[in-house]
């Protein structure tokens, strides 16, 4: 393959993906959850659920968090010619590689409110949370260096920062149609 001939995904698009597909699925079951009468009753199914939306919420923020970081800092310039993938782009084939994994996740989800009504819910919407507020410090950390951090898709089949990604590439923060944070570009740079 010659080089630059190659695509590239939005680190933060690929975190934030993910925390969007885990939190309305997490509302969801933990919704229909809430009007089930489970072995445990509503209130203690509930309140366990809260304990672990906080849990999972703090794991999914702090994973490899120092990963990303290290990763970014080492990143290289991306050659002038690659492939810019667009978030939608990106989005839409993350969730098709995905899409039984979250459809066994909701699934499981659900049946689990006969036990304890919301609890496996709650804990799918933490994990978004989190998720979603790594994809925020992500933006953070794009703004303060003037850098989007991107990733070859095929590197990013077990998350972004897993163990098998060599390293990221970068671009300026005009690159892309996501702005910093894997957010809409649009709707990131609408006039207030």
């Amino acid at each position: 393959m010659v080089r630059g001939a190659y695509a590239l995904a939005r680190v933060a698009v690929l975190v934030r993906v993910p925390a969007r597909w885990l939190w309305w699925l997490g509302v969801v079951a933990a919704g229909v959850g809430v009007f089930v009468p489970g072995l445990t009753g509503r209130r203690i199914g509930v309140l366990g659920g809260a304990a672990l939306f906080v849990v999972a919420a703090v794991v999914a923020f702090l994973l490899r968090r120092r990963r990303y970081t290290d990763l970014g800092e080492a990143a290289e310039r991306a050659p002038r010619g690659v492939f810019l993938q667009d978030r939608r782009v990106t989005a839409r084939a993350w969730a098709r590689a995905r899409r039984w994994w979250l459809l066994g996740a909701f699934v499981v989800a659900l049946a689990s409110g006969v036990l304890a009504p919301a609890a496996a819910g709650m804990l799918l919407a933490g994990a978004g949370a989190g998720l979603w507020a790594k994809a925020v410090g992500l933006g953070r950390w794009e703004r303060a260096h003037e850098t989007l951090l991107w990733i070859r898709p095929e590197y990013a089949g077990r998350g972004p920062a897993a163990a098998s990604v060599p390293g990221y590439e970068a671009t300026g923060p005009v690159a892309g149609d996501a702005a910093p944070g894997g957010t809409s570009r649009r709707r990131a740079e609408a006039p207030r």
